[in-house]
């Protein structure tokens, strides 16, 4: 278990206009950015990514929570710091990571054994991304973009690992290191999307640079812009039947107690603002940057998904291991809050999505590594991804743990 941080008061009022805001120190850190002089002694910080694992039988499995059918296993461990989560064509898991530096390859085998895992890179800042096509990983770093070709059969044959593509000034993208941890997906158009998250904790940015999700060709060329106001995605997907792309992003800190909340967003067209600095959540205007009619022209979240609650991975559900009413849901993982002094998050929720397709409606699916009673939490998850027989992974960042999520219907249920 991890201590989180004491209590203090007045961390309530959203937005409250009798709090004065401390000018920002040019040493201080970019997460203290905004916080009141009221606030200044406050004991809330981010909490430091274990560079360790917890040991496999100390992982709470009996912990978790989730509706009757379904269970829990570890599938994988031993990877600190686990992330981001992509698939290989030939069963390969890669996974990403922050502090630690690393890319990790988990090798599919089918003995039922415990799976191996290799170290593909290490060295790297904050390697966060990884997405795979057409043979190849993609690796996104805070400064770096790598393609690693044929990757699955140098693994397979036990070869050395091969040296990679660097693409990095083909993409051209920032190298700012707050909110710098990139995410990577290819969409249904092939192209690979990329947010660059906000710079800062609340600030005005150029909004062809940052506070974006951009779209590329896979080497890097014809960059758009897709998305806007965007101050820090970690995690999106593409609906199933439409294409739409879904993406949750992590609100503003200092501003309250309970908000603003994270978002689900859903961008229906490209070049789509949708909100920051200017506007929060469901219309909330920024007491700072804010003016009148600030949100009158933003795009409005599908869904809002706590405060300062971490909303990072995220995935459709097409499977045919679960039950019917989660096809093309969203599994989304809650990594927990730090800028508030009762947590929230450390979870996984689902997202069913409205009959007119604009909006979501948001449930808790696995529960337990929070311990509300003490403040305390045993678990990350940031991200999730779908298997081929229909189960779910999740990357658990604090364990060092993949996790499968596995359905069997209930003795009880009449099939």
């Amino acid at each position: 278990m991890m201590p989180l941080s004491v209590a203090i008061s007045a961390a309530g009022l959203l937005f409250s206009a009798t709090i004065t805001t401390a000018l920002a120190d040019e040493h201080e850190p970019a997460w203290a950015q905004g916080r009141s002089s009221d606030m200044a002694d406050s004991p809330l910080a981010p909490h430091a990514t274990p560079l360790t694992v917890t040991a496999e039988e100390d992982i709470p499995l009996d912990h978790l929570r989730m509706p009757d059918g379904f269970s829990a296993e570890i599938w994988a461990h031993g990877m600190p710091g686990a992330r981001m989560m992509a698939r290989g064509d030939d069963g390969t898991l890669f996974i990403g990571t922050r502090g630690i530096g690393r890319v990790y390859a988990v090798l599919d085998n089918d003995d039922g054994e415990e799976r191996e895992h290799v170290i593909i890179a290490e060295g790297l800042t904050q390697p966060n991304g990884v997405a795979f096509k057409d043979g190849s990983l993609y690796v996104a770093a805070i400064n770096r973009i790598l393609r690693y070709d044929d990757i699955e059969s140098h693994l397979a044959n036990g070869g050395d690992i091969p040296e990679p593509e660097e693409l990095t000034d083909a993409f051209g993208l920032p190298d700012d290191e707050h909110h710098g941890w990139k995410f990577l997906a290819f969409g249904p158009d092939g192209r690979l999307y990329v947010p660059v998250g906000a710079p800062c904790n609340g600030c005005e940015v150029d909004e062809d640079t940052h506070a974006t999700i951009h779209s590329f060709e896979p080497d890097g060329s014809d960059m758009r812009v897709e998305a806007r106001g965007v101050r820090n995605s970690v995690g999106f997907d593409f609906h199933p039947e439409t294409g739409e792309l879904w993406f949750t992003d992590n609100g503003q800190d200092w501003l309250g107690e309970h908000g603003p909340q994270d978002e689900l967003n859903r961008l229906s067209e490209s070049g789509e603002h949708f909100g920051f600095p200017f506007c929060h959540s469901h219309g909330i205007i920024d007491p700072d940057l804010g003016s009148e009619g600030a949100c009158d022209s933003v795009t409005m979240p599908a869904a809002l998904m706590g405060g300062h609650a971490a909303a990072l991975g995220m995935r459709f559900y097409t499977g045919e291991m679960f039950p019917e009413e989660y096809q093309n849901a969203m599994f989304i993982a809650r990594r927990g809050s730090w800028n508030r002094t009762l947590s929230v998050g450390y979870d996984m929720q689902v997202a069913h999505i409205s009959e007119d397709g604009e909006r979501a409606a948001i449930s808790p699916f696995m529960v337990g590594l929070l311990d509300p009673r003490e403040n305390d939490f045993a678990g990350r998850p940031v991200d999730v991804l779908q298997m081929p027989d229909g189960a779910l992974l999740v990357a658990d960042e604090y364990n060092g743990a993949i996790y499968r999520i596995s359905y069997e219907t209930p003795d009880y249920v009449e099939e």
